[in-house]
């Protein structure tokens, strides 16, 4: 009769009490047997060294007044002098407090919306149609900035906007200024996310959605339970682990707004919401040529996306859930 065999830490223990410990392959033996892996991972591995980790050394420049006459090395040290003027500078508590809102506003009405998208999706059964659908969701992710806000000028234009034209002829005479208003330009941002990433965003979502097994459907359906129910006790549960890894690296780029988008949007008379810390940084570093201080805003934010997640994965381990480190 074959011995019975049990794993303990590594080792085996067999039925008659030996221990046999099996010899592990030293790292340099692993990565010969797997080379071709490693292989294919070179490439992306020297991606990122070169163009993610290599230029870092520049944040240097924020703790120098840099000159590009005397280069990085000869420009003089000021310490924490460039972030000292940054957070005293009268502009600090606008961008914050745009940038939050924008992302905010983000979180509570983007971030919901691939998920519900999806489980809308997943619930249809016609395979045709739900590909159609999920092509034609997908197309807008691809449709450049430039386009966005070009027929967003053409829908909500005062003078001859679609929206606006159906608003006077409706109203008699009457126009409803969105671009030109700061109060509105917060939603318009959003409302813009929603519509050119939603769909791109479902990918992830019914990734996961896929791999739900089948028999918990028929199980419930059995007990009684009807779409909503199956959804709500069935399919979000699956899937919570992904909702809240996406959760975390949605808090991570708290405040990063994006730069094209709102740089396109903004104008004269909705300036006072429109400047965030993207288009700050360019003002300041491109335009004014404050090279170390716009890297000081630049790590600001940095260092704050960083604290965001670590936190956030944090509190995702306390709840029970996995989180991403």
């Amino acid at each position: 009769m074959a011995e019975k065999v049990k794993k303990q830490k590594g080792a085996i223990t067999l039925s008659n009490g030996q221990v046999i410990v099996p010899k592990r392959k030293s790292t340099w033996q692993y990565m010969v047997q797997h080379k071709w892996l490693y292989f294919l991972l070179l490439p992306g591995f020297i991606y990122f060294i070169m163009f993610r980790y290599i230029p870092m050394g520049g944040l240097v420049i924020a703790f120098k007044e840099y000159s590009p006459f005397k280069g990085i090395w000869g420009s003089p040290w000021v310490g924490f002098g460039q972030f000292q003027k940054f957070f005293s500078n009268n502009d600090f508590l606008k961008l914050l407090t745009n940038t939050l809102g924008i992302s905010l506003l983000q979180l509570v009405f983007y971030f919901p919306a691939p998920i519900i998208l999806s489980l809308f999706l997943n619930e249809v059964r016609h395979n045709g149609y739900k590909r159609v659908v999920q092509t034609l969701v997908y197309i807008p992710h691809f449709v450049s900035w430039v386009i966005v806000a070009s027929l967003t000028y053409q829908l909500f234009n005062v003078t001859d906007g679609v929206f606006n034209v159906i608003f006077r002829a409706i109203s008699g005479g009457q126009t409803f200024d969105i671009l030109q208003k700061s109060s509105t330009f917060w939603g318009l941002i959003v409302g813009q996310d929603i519509w050119r990433e939603t769909g791109y965003g479902t990918i992830v979502f019914l990734a996961a959605l896929s791999g739900v097994d089948q028999e918990l459907y028929e199980a419930a359906r059995v007990d009684g339970a009807g779409r909503w129910r199956l959804m709500w006790h069935i399919t979000l549960p699956a899937i919570r682990g992904t909702i809240v890894m996406m959760l975390i690296m949605r808090v991570g780029s708290i405040l990063n707004t994006g730069y094209e988008q709102i740089f396109l949007m903004r104008n004269d008379l909705n300036l006072a919401r429109a400047e965030v810390f993207d288009t700050y940084i360019y003002t300041k570093g491109i335009r004014s040529g404050m090279y170390s201080f716009s890297s000081a805003a630049g790590m600001f934010k940095s260092v704050v996306g960083m604290i965001m997640v670590l936190t956030a994965d944090r509190v995702a381990k306390a709840f029970g859930e996995s989180g991403l480190y």
